[in-house]
């Protein structure tokens, strides 16, 4: 079926409107009406092939939320009329040793993304949630909890979960002390996410406008990361912190900050490599790792608690043909915190 969706055809051309193709649904397939899909900084990335990876035309978006319209005759896990979620993959192989474990996102014969990936099943590329519908295998479908707005709900499907993941993996919970860096589109949901597992939470950021934000979302603590005297004295008292920035940044200053075998988790993908100091590790032991989104058992797990806890991003709405201004708003940082497109204004 042909539908409608916007696509970069080049790295330094707009997203225009563009026709794809969506496949009939098969029997373990649901096929989803998009109301609403978030902007990620991954999606700037590929249309303008910022990484040297992208395969033009490419049609962005993995912070899908919709209403199921059809189902194939195998599909338990949604019925039509269901809100249904899909993040950044659409399949894996299912069989090797990470899918076996739930950590698809790590497959070792590669995860099918949900934009810009092989399409095992038509041929061609996967095109993402910038578009009116998606049809994806129903192992890779989300259930919304009720309770959740649409709207805010469509980021936690990149944003929520690459930030839920490693606190949840690094023990970011009661009588632990975590830094979050960065309260932009990722940093505002590990804020969220550290209060709401009960954890000693600090916000650090370069800019003191975001200090009430940063309290308002449940930052217990707000560091201006430049004031050498306030970090000075979260030295060596860290258990975890999060590290959500995208751009150049000396991390050896919140090395630091952590105890003994603390942990910096990197979730921000910066263009040039970052200058680690060894003494920065080697007193006292501590390591730097990197997490990358969740698995789909792992990414339930984050929708539901959120539906228990009433959490979803900060978002700014806006129609499919604002997206190039988004885009340049995002370089500007000029969002808080995350762009979320109306999918309904596609088919106007």
């Amino acid at each position: 079926m042909s539908i409608r969706a916007y696509a970069a055809h080049a790295p330094t051309t707009p997203l225009v409107p563009f026709a794809i193709s969506r496949r009939e649904p098969r029997p373990t397939d649901v096929d989803i009406e998009i109301l609403y899909c978030g902007v990620c900084h991954s999606d700037l990335h590929f249309a303008r092939n910022e990484w040297g990876m992208t395969t033009f035309p490419v049609v962005p978006g993995h912070e899908i939320l919709g209403r199921v319209t059809r189902v194939g005759g195998s599909v338990t896990k949604v019925r039509p009329g269901d809100l249904a979620a899909v993040g950044c993959m659409v399949d894996a192989c299912r069989t090797c040793e990470p899918c076996q474990r739930g950590l698809e996102q790590f497959c070792l014969n590669g995860a099918i993304f949900t934009y810009n990936g092989e399409d095992r099943h038509s041929g061609g590329l996967t095109y993402g949630g910038y578009s009116q519908r998606i049809v994806v295998d129903e192992a890779f479908t989300l259930r919304v909890p009720a309770g959740l707005d649409p709207a805010g709900a469509a980021p936690l499907l990149c944003a929520g979960i690459t930030t839920y993941s490693p606190l949840r993996r690094w023990n970011a919970g009661k009588g632990r002390k975590v830094g979050v860096v960065g309260l932009g589109g990722l940093g505002h949901m590990g804020v969220r996410f550290a209060h709401a597992f009960g954890a000693h939470t600090v916000l650090f950021t370069t800019s003191p406008g975001k200090a009430e934000d940063g309290r308002r979302l449940g930052a217990d603590e707000v560091v201006m990361s430049r004031d050498a005297d306030a970090m000075a004295r979260h030295a060596g008292s860290f258990d975890v912190i999060l590290d959500t920035v995208s751009a150049d940044h000396d991390i050896n200053a919140y090395l630091s900050l952590l105890r003994l075998d603390g942990t910096l988790v990197l979730v921000g993908a910066p263009p040039a490599p970052l200058a680690l100091s060894a003494f920065s590790v080697l007193f006292p032991r501590r390591q730097v790792v990197g997490s990358l989104i969740g698995g789909i058992a792992e990414t339930q797990e984050m929708l539901d608690f959120c539906g228990a806890h009433r959490i979803t991003c900060d978002v700014e709405l806006i129609r499919m043909d604002q997206i190039n201004d988004a885009y340049e708003r995002l370089l500007r940082s000029d969002v808080r915190y995350r762009f979320v497109i109306d999918m309904a204004s596609l088919a106007e």
